[in-house]
């Protein structure tokens, strides 16, 4: 017999065999169309590289997470451009709230509550967050799944760390990613999402999902990207640990009188967090006293007495107005804006009213 043939698929197994074969849960990640030559970044990313090493950080999740990165400008200029009282961006809430409240985003967040009646139901009992709530973020984060961001996770966080504006939190959102890499939570292509580094379906940053995200479905694994009972079950998971009461309403809108003396209710405790929003807020008053101010309710019926509550008007005085309750500040935990939070109570608000 020929010994050629053997000889010749001989020196192509060879070939084959000197090719290392990439690992199937780490997927090649296909570089960005807008790739931008930037030395300073290189630089930074070796650093960073280097100092993620001496925290502990897994060096092979390291190296895949961040290999073939580049920087994105556009990531940066998205980031000095939100359209919400976090920034110095001006801009209105009513027109915020008008692209955001419609009624498609209503009816599908219906739809949704009622196929999975009896999940809402069951995280509830363990959370105390109702559906409707979770429907409200979901809607607004994603559309329920339809908008979760093409963007590059670790290429956003690590542009956004090396511009400098906020580099602590980018660079926790970067070791996060890595530490997702490392725990084997995720693949590396699956690390898409807002520019801002937000995943999934709930768009959680990379150390939200890790702090926040669990398994809704019973598979073992905590899939925020495809499991809509996941995804339920986070974002329930993110409000109960950060403070949401079981049984609470998150406020209510109301009419304030036009001869209200807002010096007298204003707060004069400088905020430490969510510091831009939390200034617009009035200071700590109960139900009662707020009553006694004048103000009327809209559409609900008036809480307890001794309800705490502060007074927001996102429009400024004249606008409409919200009195806000303990848990709405899990709502500006999940996102530190008066325009994100309230467009999340309110549009699960109108998910509660099917009649409407």
């Amino acid at each position: 017999m020929n010994r050629f043939p053997r000889l010749l698929l001989f020196g192509m197994l060879l070939a084959a065999a000197a090719v290392p074969m990439r690992a199937q849960n780490v997927p090649a990640v296909p570089p960005p169309p807008d790739v931008v030559v930037n030395p300073g970044f290189s630089v930074w990313l070796a650093d960073y590289a280097r100092a993620a090493k001496a925290r502990g950080l897994d060096p092979a999740a390291i190296a895949t997470t961040t290999g073939g990165l580049s920087y994105s400008p556009r990531v940066v200029e998205l980031d000095r451009a939100q359209p919400d009282d976090s920034n110095r961006t001006q801009s209105q809430f009513s027109d915020y709230l008008s692209r955001r409240l419609d009624g498609s985003r209503i009816n599908r967040g219906r739809a949704l509550h009622e196929d999975m009646a009896a999940k809402f139901a069951e995280i509830e009992a363990r959370t105390g967050v109702p559906a409707n709530i979770i429907l409200g973020i979901w809607g607004m984060e994603s559309s329920y799944g339809v908008n979760t961001g093409n963007f590059d996770v670790p290429r956003a966080v690590a542009s956004l760390a090396y511009d400098g504006r906020r580099r602590e939190l980018f660079t926790k959102e970067l070791d996060a990613s890595v530490a997702i890499i490392a725990k084997g939570l995720a693949r590396r292509d699956e690390l898409k999402g807002s520019w801002a580094g937000a995943m999934g379906q709930p768009q959680f940053l990379p150390s939200s999902y890790l702090a926040y995200a669990v398994d809704g479905d019973g598979d073992g694994h905590a899939d925020i990207w495809d499991s809509k009972p996941d995804v339920a079950a986070s974002i329930g998971n993110y409000l109960a640990k950060n403070g949401w009461r079981r049984g609470q309403p998150w406020g209510m809108r109301v009419v304030v009188p036009g001869n209200l003396e807002r010096w007298r209710v204003r707060n004069l405790v400088q905020p430490d967090q969510c510091v831009r929003p939390m200034q617009r807020h009035s200071r700590w008053i109960s139900v009662g006293e707020w009553k006694a101010l004048g103000l009327i309710p809209m559409g609900k019926p008036w809480p307890a007495d001794d309800t705490l509550a502060t007074l927001v008007e996102p429009d400024g005085p004249g606008t409409p107005a919200y009195l806000t309750f303990g848990n709405y500040r899990a709502l500006l935990a999940y996102n530190c804006s008066n325009f994100y939070a309230l467009s999340v109570a309110l549009l699960g608000d109108a998910i509660d009213q099917p009649g409407n």
